[in-house]
């Protein structure tokens, strides 16, 4: 078999394990989920009256819970004081502590990461500047009932009531808190962007959507190397993977970094794109479902105990 022959068939190994989300895409496209449309609100007409504001703010509670993650993992404190205030209800971010980093690439990893989320916190509450919502209560803890364990025991990454899940404890165990999070910020941004209408804006957008995609990469090629000697972590992906598929629909859309067998040998599964290379979005409703840890229409729950600030704030019912 030729070079590009194994080249070949390795894709043709990716398209098939990818086959079911290329369904997903096509009806997304015919219902105008990329786009404009790619907010999934009540009816057209409420889709009409979002305004660009409405869509940075959304972000900007995604931001939040990133921020306070990876400032708590780093420098063991919250985001600032002065990086928090706004309109709504505001509230603290709890729970959370240093990681005594082992492996000194995770950790260089890990302080880039947060000085860029905190930047994106900052960068948006500028551009929102009175508008901006405040910071909602957050909580990234370890308690049995808090964020990160009800998260890993939907995943059935832990098991029983009183099992707890600390993604401060270790490097690896920061690395599956931050799969958690970042490829849910990408697919946040690339399901919002259609929604702005400001060039400015979407040009912001754009780029913050890339600050995430790097940041997704770094985590899951860490996962993906530390997954050789440690197999677990390639397995916890997958169920973290299908936890969020089974709380933001029926479509297949969500990828771990199993790699794929074929005859060119693994495939690296770093990129989680369809069939034909492409990221997918996720509307606004789809990722409250996740962070909101419930695949019922709620307006809080999860990491969100009491939900987030903003227009954009329920989730919605799992089809």
């Amino acid at each position: 078999m030729t070079q590009s022959d194994q080249l070949l068939e390795a894709l043709e190994g990716q398209a098939r394990r990818r086959e079911g989300r290329r369904a997903f895409f096509r009806a997304a496209v015919g219902a105008a989920a990329i786009g404009a449309g790619s907010f999934l609100v009540a009816n057209r007409a409420a889709a009409q009256t979002l305004t660009d504001a409405d869509v940075l703010n959304f972000a900007l509670n995604l931001e939040y819970l990133e921020a306070n993650f990876y400032s708590y993992a780093v420098f063991g404190t919250p985001i600032a004081a002065t990086s928090v205030g706004g309109t709504g209800t505001p509230g603290a971010a709890t729970g959370g502590r240093a990681v005594r980093f082992s492996d000194p690439i995770v950790a260089q990893h890990a302080r880039e990461i947060a000085l860029d989320e905190i930047a994106h916190v900052n960068f948006l509450r500028q551009q929102l500047g009175a508008a901006a919502v405040a910071q909602p209560t957050i909580d990234v803890g370890t308690a049995a009932g808090g964020g990160f364990s009800s998260a890993a025991r939907v995943a059935g990454v832990i098991t029983g009531a009183d099992a707890t899940f600390d993604p401060y404890a270790s490097d690896e165990n920061f690395l599956l808190g931050a799969f958690l999070f970042e490829d849910v910020g990408v697919t946040a941004y690339k399901g919002s962007v259609g929604l702005l209408t400001n060039k400015t804006y979407i040009d912001a957008a754009a780029g913050i959507h890339a600050a995430e995609a790097y940041h997704a990469a770094m985590i899951r090629t860490t996962l993906d190397q530390k997954g050789i000697a440690t197999p677990t972590l390639i397995a916890n992906t997958e169920a973290i993977s299908n936890a969020r598929d089974r709380l933001d629909g029926s479509a297949d859309i969500d990828q771990g970094i199993a790699r794929v067998s074929s005859a060119a040998g693994e495939v690296a599964n770093i990129a989680p794109t369809d069939a034909n290379g492409i990221a997918f979005g996720r509307t606004a409703q789809q990722v409250l479902n996740i962070v909101y840890l419930n695949a019922a229409a709620v307006t809080a729950g999860g990491f969100f105990p009491a939900g987030v600030n903003g227009t954009i704030r329920s989730s919605a019912l799992s089809a």
